[in-house]
């Protein structure tokens, strides 16, 4: 308390100044009319002051100094001595010389956030007004709008898409102003404000940006570099936001088209790659014989239908990377799908496309045992036109079993045919079972394949002597080797020097041959011999058993009266019986009975009930007697 009036303010005892420890002190005047009249006592609250006069009391506001409200006591009350306050439950007590009155203060700072309001100190007018989003609107309209007086654009846009204000007056606001980065940041504030199922107001809102984004960038291209790489990789950051490309998920187009009517293609090319367009980015790269970033995008998804799709351009122009890149796919890949990127258009030379369509066959086949058909067939195209020395490699690795060959047979015979490679030919037609097309067409390359083909039909030997025959007559009739031919007598069990003389010329020499003939006379001395022996061994065969058979003939047994059926034990003479040489005997009827039930309906049949077979207890012959 002063004379002036009430000096009020805050200690704080953290300030460096020994001479001054208040903070934000002020002076509450008096007016002139109480300057006279000196207060009783003063009480202060958070917000307001409190002053006791002799007849009234009078509550001043400690923010804007103004008188809130005043409480004049009647003299019938007594006199006012003064004014205290409960620290613990907020109230305050006056009191005279007869009263005692109470105060309470209810709801102090309800137009507080005003105050602060008219002082500008914003942020505090914001903290008392939170609870209430009326207050709170007119406290942020008025900030944006200072700051937009100041000329600081960027926080009026923050601060004007926080209010409730028309979105169509704030934006022509700026864009009057020519405030496009104060626009953009509006705009941006107010799209992240809006939900999710907000698609719509989302879209309009991002196209707009993108739009404000392509021309200032037109814009700084050619004048500022620095400040064109900045406001860039701000666009490209938005771009990238996940609430942007999910929205744009289905605009995609209407983004491309305003990309491009701005003519700026490395963005549109960054925004497909953000939508994993790569279709459009791949085929861009393309046209631009950027060949090397297309097969990396491509590598990026792993796709297989990009794969099918850009591979037979790629391979016209970098075969070696673009086969990395299938090997490393492995079976993501159907190769019969990439045979068409395998094709050389041009068969007039070798190209390093073809090597490269060859090595991934070959991966194809070796890595992946890959069986289709196609693949086989194409690799042994290939094989047969340009690398000619690994065919038989291929050819032998595949066996000569035509059920498990995985290429056509006449398919890889007409072809081999037609560029000459015979050794192959005669592959495929022992493959194919054909021996004496092979042997034949061997003859025409070498005699030691034709001999290596004629011992391959194992289970037919006329057929393996007449292939022998044949390769004899070649040596013969083309060679005149007769020596030679007569060492096949040697290599083939089959040969006889009978069998090849025929082919021999009418006047020759028996030099040659003269060992070989007479070893096939001594061979022919030797089976006589091996005859005779066993004509012998039949004929003594012959005779013993005519006398076995002549003293079966002569053979008897006699039954007396006293011998029963080794059935029924009943008198054996008492009806037709069967006597066997082991001394069992039946009566014909028991006999039946014990052996029909035992033989097949084919055997019942044959014998019409008689029995011809042996004794069923010892298994010895039998005879009828009587």
């Amino acid at each position: 308390m002063t004379g002036p009036g009430v000096y009020y303010g805050s200690f704080d005892y953290t300030l460096q100044s020994k001479d001054n420890i208040t903070k934000n002190a002020s002076l509450l005047p008096l007016e002139e009319s109480e300057s006279s009249v000196k207060p009783l006592a003063v009480i202060l609250t958070e917000f307001h002051i409190l002053l006791l006069f002799p007849d009234r009391l009078r509550v001043m506001c400690a923010l804007n100094e103004q008188l809130v409200d005043e409480d004049v006591y009647q003299p019938r009350f007594g006199k006012l001595l003064g004014v205290c306050k409960d620290r613990i439950k907020g109230t305050i007590w006056s009191y005279t010389n007869q009263s005692v009155f109470k105060y309470k203060v209810t709801r102090e700072s309800r137009d507080v956030w005003r105050m602060y309001l008219d002082k500008g100190e914003f942020d505090l007018a914001k903290e008392y007004c939170k609870d209430n989003r009326a207050n709170l609107d007119q406290v942020l309209t008025k900030q944006a709008q200072f700051f937009f007086e100041n000329g600081n654009f960027e926080k009026s846009a923050m601060y004007f898409a926080l209010t409730e204000r028309s979105f169509e007056e704030i934006a022509l606001k700026f864009i009057g102003s020519k405030q496009t980065d104060a626009l953009k940041s509006f705009l941006e504030k107010k799209l992240s404000s809006f939900k999710s199922q907000d698609k719509t107001q989302m879209t309009m809102l991002i196209t707009w940006l993108i739009e404000l984004y392509l021309n200032q960038l037109g814009e700084l291209k050619d004048t500022n570099q620095d400040r064109y790489n900045e406001v860039h990789e701000y666009f490209q950051k938005f771009l990238a936001q996940s609430r942007v490309m999910d929205c744009l998920s289905n605009n995609k187009t209407t983004v491309y088209d305003l990309i491009a009517s701005h003519g700026d293609i490395e963005d549109m090319v960054f925004f497909a790659m953000l939508m994993q367009d790569y279709d459009r980015v791949v085929s861009h790269h393309i046209q631009h014989n950027d060949y090397k970033s297309a097969l990396d995008v491509l590598n990026k998804p792993q796709d297989d239908q990009l794969f099918y799709k850009f591979s037979p351009v790629l391979m016209q122009h970098i075969p070696k990377a673009l086969v990395d890149a299938w090997i490393l796919m492995k079976k993501k890949l159907d190769p019969k799908k990439l045979i068409p990127s395998l094709v050389q258009y041009d068969h007039s030379v070798q190209t390093n496309q073809t090597n490269e369509a060859i090595r991934y066959l070959e991966f194809c086949i070796v890595e992946l045992v890959n069986q289709e058909p196609a693949i086989h067939n194409y690799l042994l195209s290939l094989y047969a036109k340009y690398q000619p020395n690994q065919l038989m490699n291929y050819l032998s690795r595949q066996g000569d079993i035509a059920e498990n060959v995985p290429y056509d047979l006449k398919y890889a015979l007409r072809l081999c045919a037609e560029h000459n490679h015979k050794r192959a030919c005669v592959h495929i037609y022992t493959t194919m079972g054909l021996y004496e097309e092979a042997v034949e067409l061997a003859l025409e390359v070498d005699v030691d394949l034709a001999k290596l083909n004629a011992n391959k039909p194992e289970d037919d030997e006329e057929l393996k002597k007449k292939l022998w025959l044949r390769i004899a007559r070649h040596v013969v009739e083309k060679e005149n080797n007769i020596k030679r031919a007569m060492e096949f007598l040697q290599e083939s069990e089959l040969l006889k020097i009978e069998d090849i003389l025929p082919f021999f010329p009418d006047f020759v020499t028996i030099d040659h041959f003269k060992e070989a003939i007479c070893n096939s006379l001594a061979e022919y001395n030797q089976h006589i011999e091996t005859l005779k022996q066993e004509m012998e061994d039949a004929t003594e065969s012959a005779r013993s058993i005519r006398s076995d058979i002549q003293e079966m003939r002569n053979k008897y047994g006699i039954v007396g009266p006293q011998q029963k059926c080794s059935t029924c034990s009943f008198p054996l003479l008492s009806r037709t019986f069967y006597l066997f040489p082991c001394q069992h005997m039946f009566h014909s009827d028991c006999l039946i009975a014990e052996v029909l039930p035992n033989l097949s309906e084919s055997k019942k049949i044959e014998s019409g009930g008689a029995t011809a077979s042996p004794c069923h207890l010892c298994y010895a012959a039998s005879y009828v007697v009587g």
